[in-house]
């Protein structure tokens, strides 16, 4: 009876568990460790010869590959201004927002659903309102601002392009504080009042303590996210002008499908992720080790 039951079990853990499996090995783990291949080899990604070449690619790319150097210096600028700026405004949407307000329900919508909108459908708009939005603007109002060119001119495309960026993840990255906010216990903030802190110092010694793990979580959301920046970039500006908003994502798909140089933009790929785990782990941790409990 223990054998027939501790089979029976058996079958149902393989059950559930041997399809999952076969999804990840078909989805991830193969691919995987087809691009492991793929990045020691010379290939334009159609033909059928590939070229053996071993680790070339990879020194290429730490060595004399000053393109790559200067779209992971302006990907890591994209980032850190990226990050800091969405959390910050999604942390004060959310205190806000979690107030007593009429329409506070139609206001996290608002600010929510251009997170729901594809990234590609938000650059394109954007597009349009840099371009012929301003120029309408411009004709009403006559302020200079609404003529400068937010694409053509390599700086103000930079800031173009983290406006956007910003505007369409922060109501997302709002709601995950608004949820932690809500966890915070009323009864310690009440506690906090009547010893007499209150207002911004209750805040940042109460509350934003205990909004720690919603800082870790939207947190390495929010520097996966911008690391693999791409869609904005390529449907504003595709990084130009001149190259000067040309993330890793871009180069990498530059040298897969414009320059036909799979392999080596495999060898790119592989050395990016390795790149996102470091630098994910190491924040993880910091902003772990700063969580508290109530």
């Amino acid at each position: 009876m223990k054998t027939r039951n501790k089979w029976g079990s058996r079958i149902e853990f393989g059950v559930f568990v041997v399809p999952a499996m076969v999804c990840i090995l078909i989805s991830a783990i193969i691919p995987f460790m087809m691009s492991m291949y793929y990045s020691l080899t010379k290939w334009n990604g159609v033909g059928k010869h590939i070229k053996f070449i071993g680790l070339k690619n990879f020194k290429e790319l730490l060595t004399s590959d000053t393109n790559a150097l200067k779209a992971l210096v302006f990907t890591l600028e994209y980032t850190l201004l990226a990050v800091v700026l969405t959390n910050v405004v999604a942390i004060l949407l959310a205190v806000v927002l979690t107030k007593a307000l009429k329409l506070r329900g139609l206001y996290r919508t608002a600010f929510f659903v251009p997170y729901i909108i594809s990234l590609i459908i938000i650059g394109f708009i954007w597009r349009f309102i840099f371009t012929k939005g301003f120029d309408v603007l411009y004709s009403a109002t006559g302020w200079d601002v609404f003529q400068w060119s937010w694409l053509g001119n390599a700086h103000l495309a930079f800031w173009s392009i983290l406006f956007v960026g910003i505007w369409q993840s922060v109501g997302f990255y709002m709601m995950i504080y608004i949820t932690g906010l809500q966890s915070v216990p009323g009864d310690l903030l009440e506690a906090a009042s009547i010893d007499g802190c209150v207002g911004i110092s209750r805040f940042f010694k109460i509350t934003l303590p205990l909004l720690m793990p919603s800082i870790t979580v939207a947190l390495f959301l929010s520097l996966a996210n911008s690391l693999k920046v791409f869609d904005i970039i390529y449907t504003l500006t595709f990084g130009g002008p001149g190259g000067a908003t040309n993330s890793i994502t871009i180069d990498i798909y530059n040298e897969a499908f414009v320059n036909n140089r799979f392999g080596y933009a495999t060898a790119k790929s592989l050395v990016f992720v390795v790149l996102i785990l470091l630098i994910t782990i190491i924040q993880v941790r910091i902003t772990k080790s700063k969580e508290v409990e109530a």
